[in-house]
């Protein structure tokens, strides 16, 4: 499928104890280059995340942002052991008696070990929330570049079918070109007035003919435009294997103006190789 490279998605969402977002934004690249950023409460799952991208994601440069706003006024919950407290009155009680002078503030009652305790924060709840929202953001970020890769599509079908109707026009002149090369070639044998066997005045020609023979390169050019559509119709990233083609279209546009000996065909090949350029640009933006 043509999905282009460069996409941005952003979703929000309710989560534990505040407010959680989920941002995505890619730009061309070779490769995948994923950078997360994320709060100390998911650093945990960064693995989990990129394994995830990766899984809807093969090219590009990708940043995938997190960010956690804790709720206002949102504290932990805090217990107090009330047992321990009455256990350590009793006993200040029974040694005050013993020791007078001894006092101790409810300040430092509370700071024994195992009087206060703050509730956990519920940090496997909202990992599991971020990884729900990463899913909703991907989703977005897919139909983006979906939607962005069929505007690339019909551009680049523009010129798949500008190509198509030169290769046509070529293969139309051909027998013309090859029928005033061998009566250029001649004539300017008979000018030469050389005593030469016809059957080798033939083969001369011939060969002269097939050495600025273009068959091939149109056949070919027709194959890579076949291939080019057939390229478009699969369901998976096809930027890279576009990308190689275009290199096949290249080499065969290059040949077929060095094997030129008519200002047409010369011409026809400098359009193809427009064509061919303003298609591998596109090309270099999808996924």
């Amino acid at each position: 499928m043509i999905r282009s490279m460069t996409a941005f998605a952003a979703c929000e969402r309710a989560a534990t104890g505040g407010q959680l977002s989920c941002e995505l934004r890619a730009v061309n690249h070779r490769f995948l280059e994923l950078a997360v950023r994320a709060p100390e409460e998911l650093r945990a799952i960064e693995g989990a995340l990129r394994e995830r991208v990766a899984q809807k994601i093969s090219r590009g440069k990708v940043d995938l942002n997190f960010r956690y706003r804790a709720a206002a006024g949102n504290v932990g919950t805090i217990q107090v052991n009330e047992r321990l407290v009455t256990q350590l009155a009793a006993i200040h009680a029974r040694l005050h008696g013993e020791f007078p002078d001894m006092r101790v503030q409810f300040t430092e009652l509370l700071r024994y070990p195992g009087v206060v305790e703050e509730e956990s924060f519920d940090t496997a709840g909202l990992q599991a929330e971020a990884m729900a929202l990463l899913d909703e953001t991907l989703a977005q970020f897919v139909t983006s570049r979906e939607r962005e890769g069929a505007n690339l599509a019909a551009v680049m079908n523009e010129r798949i079918d500008g190509i198509e109707r030169i290769v046509a026009q070529v293969r139309q002149w051909l027998p013309d070109i090859r029928t005033a090369l061998r009566a250029k070639m001649e004539a300017k044998l008979a000018d030469l007035k050389l005593p030469l066997d016809p059957g080798r005045l033939e083969q001369e020609v011939v060969l002269n003919l097939q050495k600025i023979d273009v068959d091939e390169e149109l056949d070919r050019l027709g194959s890579h435009l076949a291939e080019a559509r057939r390229i478009f119709r699969l369901p998976e990233a096809v930027g890279r294997r576009l990308d190689f083609l275009m290199q096949e279209f290249n080499r065969e546009a290059n040949t077929l103006g060095s094997k030129s000996v008519d200002a047409r065909t010369t011409q026809a090949a400098v359009e193809l190789k427009v064509l061919i350029e303003q298609l591998r640009e596109q090309v270099q933006n999808l996924e």
